[in-house]
């Protein structure tokens, strides 16, 4: 049964089926009569058991368990998830679980964590709560589809200077001049690798030499699912050949792992004391550079993107006077 109360500013509805109470306020009262409706069917139906007495925990963890794993970026998803279940709303009933739970989770973690990590987050969410409906019977309705998503941050345009990859290069012990024999020193030969090539980290980490040409090498898994081949400047096929005379071309090329990449490349940017500089950025920067050669489609096919205007709007950061030299 339900009962709509006035309040300053709304109408505030509240249902009870079965001992089961949930209430929610509206500016309108036709709203509140809408979502009241819905509330009671959903209340029925839950009171029938067709939704488990489980907590949103239960679900979260059996996504991570089940269909996280199957993902390339499996690792990272599962982490991503074990920060959400730390959170209040993991304890929810499934039966009670409502789009106010998820947006009150938003905007807890507006308060920790950028809008942008909060779109990802939720984009986690949607897809646990529409798999949990269609495959596996734990829920009536997707609670995140009603949510407002958090406004898009703005791109990143930051680019390593010169100066800043030539104290990164010394703090890492990587010369031009001497094969990269130690895990640092191929750590910097990685950073200035993609800054000639825009392949990703783990694309670098994971480059073996069956896939490495003459001029250019073969990426057979990409983060997007699709292959590409990345065509290699003089200044990669050089550093290619330095690797080259390292391990006779067994295993990968650069013989370092993603994880201790990220690990070295965060000390040495410590150490020469650079601020908010991500190895991803150095995507950016080749993209940049390779934007005066090639036009905005050869661009996506040497980096992968299937959406131009992510490349246009994230990756593509032109300075002003890149843009002025070319009118000379």
């Amino acid at each position: 049964m339900a009962t709509f109360r006035k309040r300053s500013g709304g109408w505030r509805a509240e249902v009870c089926i079965k001992g089961t109470r949930t209430s929610s306020t509206f500016t309108t009262k036709r709203e509140a009569q809408a979502w009241a409706a819905q509330e009671e069917t959903r209340l029925r139906e839950d009171s029938a058991g067709k939704i488990p007495n489980k907590p949103f925990r239960d679900l979260l963890e059996r996504y991570s368990r089940e269909v996280s794993i199957q993902k390339r970026g499996g690792a990272r998803e599962q982490k991503m998830i074990n920060v959400i279940l730390r959170d209040s709303v993991a304890e929810v009933s499934l039966r009670m679980l409502a789009p106010t739970d998820i947006a009150a989770w938003r905007d807890r973690r507006l308060k920790q964590v950028s809008g942008s990590t909060v779109e990802r987050e939720m984009t986690i969410l949607s897809h646990a709560c529409s798999v949990a409906r269609r495959e596996w019977g734990w829920l009536r309705v997707n609670p995140v589809s009603d949510v407002r998503r958090p406004p898009p941050t703005a791109a990143r345009t930051r680019r390593p200077t010169t100066e800043e990859t030539e104290k990164l290069l010394h703090a890492l012990g990587y010369s031009r001049d001497t094969p990269p024999e130690t895990i640092s020193s191929r750590v910097g030969a990685a950073y200035l690798f993609a800054i000639e090539t825009a392949m990703r980290a783990g694309e670098i980490c994971s480059l073996e030499w069956q896939h490495v040409n003459e001029r250019h090498v073969h990426l057979p898994l990409t983060k997007n699912g699709y292959a590409r081949d990345v065509p290699l400047s003089a200044e990669a096929r050089r550093i290619i050949e330095q690797l080259r005379s390292l391990n006779g071309e067994e295993g990968t090329v650069f013989d370092v792992s993603t994880a201790s990449l990220d690990a070295l490349f965060r000390k040495a940017k410590a150490r020469v004391l650079i601020e908010d500089l991500h190895f991803h950025d150095t995507r950016r920067e080749a993209l940049t550079r390779l934007s005066k050669v090639f036009d905005v489609m050869e661009l996506a096919r040497i980096s992968g993107h299937r959406d131009l205007r992510v490349l246009q709007n994230v990756y593509y950061a032109p300075s002003v006077k890149d843009l002025a030299a070319k009118l000379d």
